[in-house]
C-alpha cells in the first residue's frame, strides 16, 4: 500500500517505519510512516543523497547529508548546515554578479 502511495526503500528503523518519497522538486526522507501518512520529511535535492543517507542513518538525531529542510506538522527547519560547503564555480558566478558600482 506505501509503494502505491509513491513511498520507495521503506525500512523499519527502530520503532519507526522510513522511506523515499518523490515530491515537485525534492525527495523526502520521510519518518514515522503510517497508513494515513508520515510525522516528517527531510527534503534533498536528489534521490541520490537521500538514499545514501537514508542507507547510514540509525534513526538518531538527524540524518546526514545534505537535507534542505525538515518539515511535518509544527516543524519547519532549516538544516544549520546547508549551504556551508559551497561549490566554489557557483561563488564565483554570484560575486561576478554584483554591480561594479557597490563600493565605489
Amino acid at each position: 500500500m506505501l509503494a502505491q502511495n509513491g513511498y520507495t526503500h521503506v525500512r523499519r528503523l527502530g520503532e519507526t517505519f522510513v522511506g523515499l518519497l518523490q515530491l515537485n522538486c525534492t525527495v523526502g526522507l520521510v519518518v514515522g510512516l503510517t497508513w494515513e501518512g508520515h510525522d516528517r520529511r527531510y527534503c534533498y535535492e536528489s534521490a541520490k543523497y537521500a538514499l545514501v543517507a537514508l542507507e547510514a542513518w540509525d534513526g538518531q538525531g538527524h540524518p546526514g547529508g545534505p537535507w534542505i529542510k525538515c518539515k511535518g506538522a509544527g516543524i519547519d527547519l532549516l538544516n544549520p548546515s546547508f549551504g556551508i560547503e559551497e561549490d566554489p564555480v557557483q561563488a564565483r558566478g554570484r560575486s561576478s554578479l554584483k554591480s561594479p558600482l557597490i563600493g565605489r
